[in-house]
């Protein structure tokens, strides 16, 4: 009998099951069960897109596009960039990609050698650590604390960096935290690298998602910055476009070109007909991301204010569709609590030690979906919270 592991990459038999997919294996088998778990848009994709997609079928425009992307797709980015956060590109410094996870990939792999240093504020999504790890680099944590909002702070920065720092993670607004970096705050930051060599990857996936008063500053943006900058973005979120896999990369057109080379290679290009539909998403449907928007942030206002009441104390998240609950009162590590509440009260949340350790003592929940969906969690929720305290 063939012993398999014997023949596997050393660096992947050392990444563990993420622990959202158990948590989801876990909530699949049960059936009356509350899933606030995955960040998954709980909206249809907008008629206005899906019709182009379909237009396009019919049309038999089926074939490969240009492994770069298709022209009229990457004026459509550009010219939204430039309406929307006041960054100006040319098309040939945009990549499109299958979904913003292949543009994290893409640039990891051509821009990390053995043993450079990514700088990885934490807790954040899970996929850039064993990426990088996989492109035979080093990964330091910074640990992002509540008491600054879950900001990266410049000092916290400073501290972190060698002389075999690469690339810095920006991932704001952030998963799991709902954190956001103001103009303020990234001007520090960019003070901090402004004279080395370090690049930035600035992962916007929910840039059209944030609350209140505050509108999405990218780093990209900060006078001196463009230049080191690779904005990472993408359709899944703000258009609730998850199952049409399409992103996108911009950045200095020497990186772009390199990355668009490994592309061709991988995947050869994006999948064509959600091009044609994503063109119609970036000309068309500015008022369809605002109208998403406005019911997330009634969800997130409602979801805040339940917890709090029922003693898991939030902050005020005020980006994606994501809140960072505080469990530590309740004296159990974040996965026990999230076992016992799937197990006891049939709701599905995240740990949130499973974006990295210092996401322990909390818990990831998504407020993309219903509100009546919301309103039964959070009774189930409060109800385990009674349970814990007469226990």
């Amino acid at each position: 009998m063939i012993d398999y592991e014997k023949y596997l990459n050393n660096t992947m038999k050392n990444i563990p099951l993420s622990l959202i997919e158990k948590i989801s294996i876990m909530a699949s088998e049960i059936d009356d069960c509350i899933i606030l778990g995955v960040g998954e848009p709980d909206f249809k994709t907008p008629w206005r897109i899906r019709e182009a997609g379909i237009e396009s079928l019919e049309k038999g425009k089926t074939w490969y596009s240009p492994g770069v992307g298709l022209e009229p797709l990457k004026k459509a980015i550009c010219d939204y960039q430039k309406r929307r956060f006041h960054l100006e590109y040319n098309t040939d410094e945009v990549l499109i990609t299958v979904g913003g996870s292949e543009g994290i990939d893409m640039l990891f792999r051509v821009m990390l050698n053995p043993n450079d240093e990514v700088i990885l504020p934490t807790p954040c999504y899970v996929c850039y650590d064993p990426i990088a790890k996989l492109c035979g680099a080093k990964v330091v944590e910074v640990p992002l604390k509540q008491e600054n909002d879950f900001k990266l702070k410049a000092e916290d920065l400073k501290a972190a960096i060698t002389d075999k720092t690469k690339i810095l993670v920006l991932p704001f607004p952030g998963n799991p935290t709902g954190a956001i970096m103001e103009e303020g705050d990234l001007l520090e930051i960019a003070d901090v690298i402004r004279d080395t060599d370090i690049f930035v990857m600035t992962d916007e996936i929910y840039a059209e998602l944030t609350y209140g008063e505050y509108k999405h500053v990218s780093f990209a943006s900060i006078p001196g910055m463009r230049e080191r900058t690779i904005v990472i973005n993408g359709f899944s979120k703000a258009y609730a476009m998850t199952g049409w896999r399409l992103g996108y990369a911009m950045g200095p057109k020497t990186i772009i070109d390199y990355m668009s080379t490994l592309h061709q290679f991988a995947v050869i290009c994006a999948p064509t007909t959600s091009q044609y539909a994503a063109v119609v998403a970036m000309n068309e449907c500015d008022d369809e991301i605002e109208t998403m928007r406005h019911q997330y942030d009634m969800r997130r206002r409602f979801l805040i204010n339940e917890l709090n009441s029922i003693g898991l104390p939030c902050y005020n998240a005020r980006g994606a569709f994501y809140v960072f609950a505080d469990i530590r009162n309740t004296g159990m590590t974040s996965e026990k609590f999230c076992e016992k509440l799937l197990i006891d009260r049939h709701v599905a949340v995240i740990p949130g030690n499973a974006f990295g350790t210092a996401g322990e003592g909390f818990i990831r929940i998504s407020y993309s979906y219903s509100l009546d969906h919301l309103m039964e969690a959070t009774k189930r929720i409060g109800q385990f919270m009674e349970d814990l305290k007469n226990e």
